[in-house]
């Protein structure tokens, strides 16, 4: 009985060592020039990719972020904030286009020197910095940190650059986050020097300088480079940062703690599972996948971040080292920050209004009749439906118009019609699956909140069926 109880001991301990939960998070919250640790109340050098709660902010304090309504990031205790540079291609032509990001992963892993090291939860008001945006060579030293590419269905080992070979399945930019901390700041100068990484980046013992021990934060941002292999010169990837960097040496993450302290704690102590999925861990209530891929922040500072671009947003020069690179200044890109961006357009003029974003169906359209043309606007759009007789206008995906005369009060509400038209990129024409909706003025009130339905196919006389729901195309590549 004693050997048993021994073994089952051990079990559990090396059952604990190995426990993880891992958090799903959908595409980026904003993509913008901000970055409230290291550019705290100004517009930040380059352009980052922002995960998280929806009080992210140019400047932030802890009792800023806990005020956030959402995030598009599954945990609801959790309204922290996680972001990286973006990524582009640079593109034969000279000109720079984003790469599509397909939301990130972060996991939280109970990893520990010793099974009776205490791991702590992040203290409120906490924040850190990983890597160099400057660095365009290995990190080594001092500089070492826990970056790494994954190339996805090549069926190679993950390097600490760019590859220079294609990816079928994307390509995974990761850090790992420092784990060890000195117990006292919850800042430093530097956003780096009050932590430090354990002796083996992702595991091993804490400097004595940094004896307190948190949670082990990995972050993976999954990015579509398969989409760009025309753009390559012969075995040269047409990669670059939006710090200018086309080696990925420079790779950097930042993290601002906006997490329920005793939650997280009970999370590090309780969700132990060894598959990491986040649904194991009882201890955390969910945002559902329509919550966070809803959620969004919208830009402040008024500069084209996605779709072709002459230059990368800010004064970032491509420099490809091995030096460290030189922060470019006054090359004309703003420093101003504005107002929100407001997602409609003006049209009292024509005698209509915005009424709001919407969700759309492809087997129950919100609006059922349809028109398209690359050069679509809002006014163009609106015109055609007056002429159709129509008093609903809803303008989705760039390009497309849609009209009607009512639409269900239960597909309003939706978020991100934040795509721009294809003929005035000023203004915005819906999203994926997301419609821009206007309406005459003096139109009959928006139907009451019914269940959109479609005909049956058992022909005249049969009882209508319930649309049914396309399922998310949205796949979350998991390392673990």
């Amino acid at each position: 009985m004693k050997t048993s109880a021994v073994i089952f001991a051990a079990a559990a301990l090396l059952n604990g060592a190995d426990a993880f939960f891992r958090m799903p998070c959908a595409g980026p919250l904003i993509l913008e020039r901000s970055d409230p640790i290291v550019n705290a109340g100004a517009v930040s050098a380059h352009l980052h990719n922002v995960v998280g709660a929806n009080a992210f902010n140019f400047t932030m304090t802890y009792k800023d972020a806990i005020t956030a309504t959402c995030s598009t990031c599954k945990a609801k205790a959790d309204k922290s904030n996680y972001w990286i540079p973006d990524l582009f291609v640079k593109a034969k032509n000279g000109s720079f286009h984003n790469v599509n990001n397909g939301g990130a992963t972060i996991y939280y892993l109970q990893r520990r020197d010793n099974p009776n090291e205490e791991l702590i939860p992040f203290p409120e008001g906490f924040r850190m910095v990983a890597g160099n945006p400057m660095i365009r060579s290995l990190a080594t030293g001092a500089q070492k940190n826990g970056a790494s590419f994954a190339c996805l269905g090549a069926n190679k080992p993950e390097t600490p650059m760019i590859p220079n070979y294609k990816c079928p399945s994307g390509l995974r930019a990761q850090m790992v986050m420092p784990s060890c901390w000195d117990g006292v700041n919850l800042d430093s100068p530097d956003h780096k020097s009050h932590v430090a990484y354990p002796s083996l980046i992702d595991n091993g013992k804490c400097p004595p300088t940094h004896p307190k021990r948190f949670i082990t934060l990995f972050y993976e941002f999954l990015y579509d480079i398969a989409s760009w292999d025309s753009e390559w010169n012969g075995d040269q990837h047409p990669f670059v940062l939006a710090n200018g960097d086309p080696t990925g040496y420079s790779f950097h993450a930042d993290f601002i703690n906006g997490w329920d302290t005793p939650t997280l704690k009970r999370a590090i102590n309780e969700c132990n599972a060894e598959s990491g999925v986040i649904e194991e861990c009882k201890v955390l209530d969910l945002f559902s996948d329509k919550e966070i891929n809803d959620c969004i922040v919208p830009p402040s500072v008024k500069e084209q971040t996605t779709g072709w671009l002459d230059r990368l947003p800010g004064c970032n020069a491509i420099q490809p080292g091995p030096g460290n690179a030189v922060q470019g200044v006054n090359c004309g890109a703003t420093t101003i920050i504005g107002p929100k961006t407001t997602y409609s357009t003006d049209v009292s003029a024509k005698g209509w209004k915005y009424v709001g974003c919407a969700s759309d169906d492809l087997g129950a359209r919100t609006l059922p009749v349809r028109y398209a043309k690359k050069d679509m606007t809002v006014p163009m759009c609106i015109d055609y439906c007056v002429s159709q007789g129509y008093t609903y206008a809803g303008l989705e995906y760039t390009e497309e118009c849609y009209c009607g005369n009512s639409i269900d009060q239960s597909r309003l509400g939706a978020q991100k019609c934040t795509m721009p038209c294809g003929g005035d990129s000023s203004q915005y024409c819906g999203g994926s699956q997301k419609l821009s909706i206007y309406q005459k003025n003096g139109a009959a009130a928006i139907k009451p909140n019914v269940p959109a339905t479609k005909p049956s196919a058992k022909g005249p006389g049969a009882t209508a069926a319930p649309a049914s729901g396309r399922p998310s195309s949205r796949r979350m590549r998991q390392r673990i």
